[in-house]
């Protein structure tokens, strides 16, 4: 697995996209608009969001928000960037 603690300012967004992995996201406070195989939900303080793998999917933050990201297997790469 492979842990990420990310802080994002209001308005920020991640595209569609998809990977192999499994991939679950936590969020610690703020809310994200997260949209998962076509579906757009608002996910809160405690909330998760869980992305199968090979699912298309995107966020956009409605507020600033901290978010925990979990993936497994570990990715090496994200967005184009080796860990």
């Amino acid at each position: 697995m492979r842990f990420a603690y990310y802080a994002v300012e209001a308005g920020a967004s991640i595209h569609e996209h998809s990977h192999p992995n499994d991939e679950v996201r936590n969020i610690i406070d703020g809310q994200l608009e997260i949209t998962i195989a076509g579906e757009a939900r608002v996910i809160g303080p405690g909330g998760p969001a869980i992305v199968p793998p090979g699912t298309a999917h995107s966020a956009k933050a409605l507020t600033d928000s901290r978010v925990i990201v979990v993936d497994h297997p570990p990715r090496y790469s994200i967005g184009g960037i080796d860990l």
